[in-house]
């Protein structure tokens, strides 16, 4: 006996799409429309192309109800990242948990700056730190840059370290980046070529401050000290050890910081070597050498 349509439903995805993005602008999310298309390409497992094409197929019943669910979620200021569980960084997908810090499109500024350094010093890096690791963003990124190096992300979360691993392993680098438990340096042996970092800098009392959305995010990964700088002040003097001759270190800071920054620096024994700015213009990234 053919099937009723009444028993399956075949729900139009364009008017469930225009629907969700209603909802989120009513929950006053300012990227509604942005989210209610990616959340709509993760519950369809289509291309972000074929859905700007408007090539929608229609929606099931489970799906359109694992939609729905999604819209709730993000409606409550859920990441997006989290409720999809990927994020893409630059070039790459990511695997993103609760228990990480999102990556962000700011933290490719540290990124580039060691590109930078590379290309201006003609080193050849072998070794790579990645201090406050999380997703494994910064560490694998740049491994995927450098193939013959290898490297080493720590972090104080065993649950963050074990995202970290199973994106090394989706991008077959599990022979060349390993993963341990640290409060920073403390648990790191040898000198590394390059150093990378994006410590929590929010000063504790602004958290409350934030977006909603931040809530959802660990606070362990956001919560810089009464001044946002507390966690620099513990790096910096590690990187005498830590540091290979030649080598740099990358750090990702707060907007405004860099005054404050360039005093802990220096009275670690280290030098400035150069500041990147991210694509507003704002200085985030700050580059150290002994």
């Amino acid at each position: 006996m053919p099937t009723s349509p009444l028993q399956s439903p075949v729900l139009s995805a364009t008017d469930v799409l225009r629907e969700a993005t209603m909802s989120l602008k009513r929950a006053h999310i300012d990227t509604a429309a942005l989210d209610a298309r990616l959340l709509l390409q993760h519950v369809l497992g289509i291309s972000h192309e074929r859905l700007l094409a408007g090539d929608l197929p229609a929606l099931t019943p489970r799906q359109e109800a694992d939609y729905q669910e999604l819209i709730t979620k993000r409606g409550g200021w859920q990441p997006v990242a989290q409720l999809t569980g990927r994020r893409e960084f630059y070039g790459r997908e990511f695997k993103v948990t609760e228990h990480t810090l999102d990556p962000r499109a700011d933290s490719e500024a540290v990124i580039e700056a060691v590109f930078e350094w590379v290309r201006k010093s003609g080193v050849k890096p072998q070794t790579i730190l990645d201090l406050g690791t999380g997703t494994g963003c910064l560490l694998l990124t740049l491994l995927g840059k450098f193939d013959n190096a290898k490297g080493v992300g720590v972090d104080i979360s065993e649950e963050a370290l074990n995202v970290a691993r199973d994106n090394a392993i989706s991008f077959e680098m599990q022979e060349r980046a390993s993963f341990k438990r640290s409060h920073w340096g403390d648990a790191v042996e040898g000198k590394f070529d390059i150093i990378v970092a994006n410590p929590p800098y929010i000063p504790t009392g602004s958290i409350a401050g934030l977006t909603p959305e931040v809530s959802h995010e660990p606070m362990v990964a956001l919560d810089g000290g009464e001044d946002g700088l507390v966690h620099y002040r513990t790096i910096m003097p590690q990187l005498n050890r830590l540091l290979a001759e030649g080598g740099i270190a990358a750090f990702e800071i707060g907007m405004g910081y860099e005054n404050e920054m360039e005093k802990i620096i220096v009275n670690s024994g280290l030098r400035l070597r150069a500041v990147k700015q991210d694509l507003s213009g704002i200085s985030r990234c700050l580059v150290v050498s002994h």
